[in-house]
């Protein structure tokens, strides 16, 4: 008996960390509680997340409430066409006084990295963010350097603005591990938003009610959950639906159920499970398969965009009893 109480504890710690982030979270931010737990999740997972939506609905916003939600390293990089892939990383600089040359971090060297308008670099400094997003490293002239842990890029971009923009290419779209948006808030709520931050904005008092520490004892719990084979030839199931779908160019890829894993047992470790359900698996599978897919053209211009292809394979994969 006293080994089930120990074994359920992990589990009930670890919601009630999300929970805590998210009621925090939702004192700033006016939207849906279900995207903001995606949010915390995204962090638990230990992935890195792409925040896309119509300007102004609290994208940036949203990505400070979470970094002043956790008492962590933050740095923002604003990406302009001018931007270098030095400027993110960091670079050599010659010191005169030891005769020798020193290196500079960049920008990335930061548990919380937010990317605001991703989109407005060029592929090259976009590229930049591949390896520390995917390794947790960066390799500057042949030195690598470790990333401090935990380590979360948030992206933002803005879907409707294509002037002067480089769109993501696949292979760093498959590195987001979820994409979501925010969405226009309801009347009462949009009301009570402007009295807010027309007076005393409730970003400017935000406190923080975790810690790295908290945050990796989150990720190592998450990590930790229990998944049955039959849930995970469940998810290799979805993946290789989407393969197989004449409609889509491009499927999802390994990495893509690798991502859809993890947050499946970050969302039964906030719900105080220590096993993942296929609940858990459908719940998280439109934000975290559907920005990797590539729609046919005829099957875009009929509008179809992925998240429909996702929820098809939902409806037409057994799953697992």
């Amino acid at each position: 008996m006293d080994e089930a109480v120990g074994a359920e504890q992990p589990a009930v710690v670890g919601a009630d960390a999300v929970r805590k982030i998210v009621e925090n979270l939702a004192l700033v931010v006016r939207a849906p509680e279900e995207t903001l737990r995606l949010v915390v999740l995204c962090v638990a997972a230990e992935g890195h997340l792409i925040i896309e939506d119509f300007p102004g609905v609290g994208k940036t916003m949203l990505t400070k409430a979470l970094a002043r939600s956790v008492d962590c390293s933050f740095s923002r990089l604003q990406f302009t066409p001018d931007l270098l892939p030095s400027d993110i990383t960091g670079v050599n600089v010659f010191n005169q006084k030891e005769n020798e040359f020193e290196f500079r971090p960049g920008p990335v060297f930061a548990n919380f990295l937010l990317v605001d308008e991703i989109n407005r670099a060029s592929p090259k400094t976009q590229a930049a963010l591949l390896e520390c997003m995917q390794e947790n490293q960066v390799t500057v002239d042949g030195v690598t350097y470790e990333l401090a842990r935990p380590f979360l890029v948030m992206a933002t971009q803005n879907p409707i603005e294509y002037e002067g923009t480089y769109p993501l290419p696949e292979a760093q779209l498959d590195r987001f591990t979820l994409r979501v948006e925010i969405g226009y808030p309801p009347l009462a709520e949009e009301a009570r938003m402007l009295t807010e931050q027309t007076s005393d904005p409730p970003l400017d008092s935000l406190r923080p009610v975790a810690t790295a520490e908290d945050v990796r004892g989150l990720i190592a719990e998450a990590a930790d959950v229990f998944v049955e084979e039959s849930v995970n030839r469940y998810v290799v199931a979805l993946l290789r639906h989407t393969r197989s779908d004449g409609r889509l160019y491009l499927g999802a890829s390994p990495r893509s159920g690798i991502a859809l894993l993890r947050v499946a047992k970050a969302r039964a470790l906030a719900d105080g499970r220590s096993f993942v359900s296929p609940d858990d698996v459908k719940a998280c599978a439109e934000p975290v398969l559907a920005h990797r897919l590539i729609v046919a053209p005829e099957a875009r211009a009929s509008g179809l965009a992925g998240g429909d292809l996702v929820r098809e394979a939902l409806e037409h994969t057994p799953v697992p009893v």
